[in-house]
């Protein structure tokens, strides 16, 4: 079952909180965000302006979010990144509801094992700022083979945009220079992605 279905998130508050599924909380709590994407985005101090939620709860329940985004993200070791859809496979759990742009960077070994993902800059609605320095930096801390770029589109759509291929561009032209290869970027929207390497982008 995908825990990222309302009534499954429902059951998993009820069992964190020992509360009944139909308890006025957790039906208040669905009633002020009831969709996935806002329920996903909810910070602690919203939820703190429920009645008869106090800090202890309203961790309770953040923990409860964090839980069921880490049981719908694929599991195993070690992750082996083939291709563009294993990278959104592994991504999209966590991007496609965010409310920001958040650019990541998977880093590969020599025979593309993930060996860490780094978030490098969290952005607004439509933009996140990258420089080459960030992302490098990163790279050669994790003594990086190879890195797969990615972000996510809040609006769903994951069609580039031309910042978004310019970058890239420049990327790969400083991954040439220091010597780690940028084997894609892979751009989350929502239950979607796309390659800029498969559209010929890069």
């Amino acid at each position: 079952m995908n825990l990222y279905e309302l009534s499954s998130i429902k059951s998993l508050f009820a069992e964190t909180l020992a509360e009944k599924t139909g308890s006025y909380i957790i039906e208040e709590i669905f009633s002020r965000f009831p969709s996935l994407i806002e329920l996903m985005d909810v910070t602690e101090q919203e939820l703190l302006s429920i009645k008869g939620v106090g800090p202890r709860k309203a961790h309770q329940i953040m923990a409860a979010l964090q839980l069921a985004k880490r049981l719908n993200m694929p599991s195993g070791s070690p992750l082996i990144i083939r291709s563009p859809k294993d990278a959104a496979d592994y991504l999209t759990p966590e991007l496609r509801y965010l409310q920001k742009e958040h650019f990541c960077i998977l880093h590969l070994n020599t025979k593309n094992h993930l060996i860490q993902k780094d978030t490098i800059s969290i952005g607004s609605l439509n933009s996140a700022i990258v420089h080459p320095r960030e992302v490098f930096r990163a790279a050669i801390k994790r003594s990086s083979a190879s890195i797969l770029l990615a972000h996510n589109h809040p609006s769903g759509d994951p069609s580039p945009s031309p910042e978004d291929v310019q970058l890239t561009k420049r990327l790969v032209e400083v991954g040439d220079v220091v010597g780690i290869e940028v084997l894609d970027h892979v751009i989350i929207g929502d239950n979607r992605f796309l390659s800029l390497k498969e559209q010929g982008m890069m």
